[in-house]
């Protein structure tokens, strides 16, 4: 692997062909759960995958069989405490959609066990999506307390319409990829034991392909997502101002004692 990727802590790399390039996510003994490391990682590198001339696909996944249990919970502590810490995470939160849409390189997203989070956000932007079909796909903003949204606001909507996105956005109940496959929310469910050697087919299919075509495909297909980061900026902005309010506090406390949260009745507005 080049120097290019020497940098990266939190991510993996590989290149199982000349024209394919695996980013994994990896924490072992934390189902690839996102620190804050990470978290800024998963949204830089993929300037530096722009600016590879090696690379014509990406292929996205986890590392031991799980794809990420979203952000660790002193990662969400300290976004819940400290101003500049917020800020800096809203910021690299809104870098990593963006940046997988603009990529014009391809991405296809493996999602193995767990897909929560930051993780979550990359899959869903990516323009392939391998899924097994035991995964459990789970966007859990309202359960922790804040707003949901964030990438599912541009593009959940369109993959699998408006009644599905905000029932699982407001309930927070977790797909399984045979049930994401159904809706569209993924675009394909394969046996859990080939979703990698599955994203690697797809992947090196689309190596082989005429670049030219399939980036300006991808550019013309993602102007409909990008028509939709004014409600993406909205949601995101407002997913934040939940971080600094009393909800996230019972949230994230729930998470970690394994429970119910109990919210308050207060009413916001």
């Amino acid at each position: 692997m080049t120097d290019r990727y020497s940098r990266y802590q939190a991510l993996k790399f590989a290149r199982p062909t000349p024209r394919i390039l695996e980013v994994i996510l990896s924490r072992p003994g934390r189902l690839n759960a996102l620190d804050e490391t990470g978290h800024r990682e998963l949204a830089e590198v993929w300037r530096d995958i722009e600016k590879d001339p090696d690379t014509a696909v990406v292929v996205l996944r986890g590392e031991g069989g799980a794809f990420s249990a979203g952000g660790d919970f002193e990662m969400i502590e300290r976004m819940a405490a400290d101003w500049s810490v917020r800020t800096r995470v809203w910021k690299e939160a809104s870098d990593l959609v963006y940046a997988v849409i603009n990529c014009s390189k391809l991405v296809v997203a493996a999602i193995e066990g767990p897909c929560v989070g930051a993780g979550l956000a990359a899959a869903m932007v990516s323009d392939v999506t391998i899924a097994g079909r035991r995964a459990r796909i789970i966007d859990g903003h309202t359960r922790l307390g804040v707003a949901a949204g964030d990438h599912a606001a541009i593009v959940w909507p369109l993959l699998c319409g408006m009644a599905k996105a905000k029932y699982y956005l407001l309930t927070c109940e977790a797909l399984t990829g045979e049930e994401a496959e159904r809706i569209g929310l993924v675009s394909k469910v394969v046996d859990d034991d080939k979703v990698v050697a599955t994203a690697l087919q797809v992947a090196e299919r689309l190596a082989d392909g005429p670049q030219a075509a399939l980036r300006w495909t991808k550019h013309a297909l993602n102007n409909w997502l990008r028509l939709a980061g004014p409600t993406f900026d909205a949601s995101l902005a407002l997913e934040f101002l939940g971080f600094s309010g009393p909800e996230v506090q019972e949230g994230v406390a729930a998470l970690k004692e394994k429970r119910r949260p109990q919210f308050g009745p207060e009413e916001p507005f």
